[in-house]
């Protein structure tokens, strides 16, 4: 589990982008992205928390919080919920995603991070493009395949709306979690817990 942790600090939020990302660009802009997250990590004046900080501010314009919460939270449970509870959710989702990568930080020690490649594949129903970038975290002992998956959104800007950590995704994960709270809680009580763990880690 803890070599999962380390996929995800060194991957989930080491891109960003101070324009619209098209998909020839994919590839390029996420090995140099990759690079400078990692001189981040690296700086010794830095706390982990500091460090976390400099690489969010660089990452918001290329992840689609919104579709990655809905997709966690479900179709069903989303329209149940009042507007005032989506507005709560999709800020909570956003932090807890966030400190959720700040908290696990620490875990990092000497991993290098390589691109391998990019695919495009289709989806089946609406025979829509997605992207999957390919990329290796290389450690001492292991390797791990992380994938960030792509899609377009209406302003033709290529996101990213999941990832795969060595065959986890990770909106996935939280759908699951999110399904099993849901049979125990109502959504504002699960809103309201997600929100009290976000006040601790803040």
């Amino acid at each position: 589990m803890k070599d999962i942790f380390k996929v995800l600090l060194l991957t989930l939020f080491s891109i960003s982008s101070l324009f619209a990302l098209q998909k020839d660009e994919i590839k390029t802009v996420m090995s140099k992205k990759i690079d400078a997250s990692i001189s981040i990590i690296k700086k010794e004046n830095l706390t982990s928390r500091q460090k976390g900080q400099e690489i969010i501010k660089i990452i918001d314009e290329v992840f689609d919080y919104r579709k990655m919460a809905l997709i966690s939270l479900g179709r069903n449970a989303w329209v149940s919920a009042t507007t005032e509870q989506k507005k709560r959710y999709l800020k909570a989702f956003e932090i807890n995603l966030k400190n959720s990568y700040i908290d696990k930080l620490g875990l990092y020690t000497d991993q290098k991070v390589k691109v391998v490649d990019i695919e495009s594949t289709f989806t089946q129903k609406s025979n829509v493009e997605r992207i999957k970038l390919i990329t290796e975290l290389i450690g001492q002992s292991e390797s791990y395949k992380v994938n960030y998956l792509f899609y377009q959104n209406r302003n033709k800007e290529w996101l990213i709306y999941d990832i795969d950590l060595a065959g986890t995704s990770v909106i996935a994960t939280a759908r699951k979690q999110y399904a099993g709270l849901l049979k125990q809680k109502s959504l504002e009580e699960m809103i309201s817990e997600i929100e009290a763990k976000n006040n601790i880690n803040g």
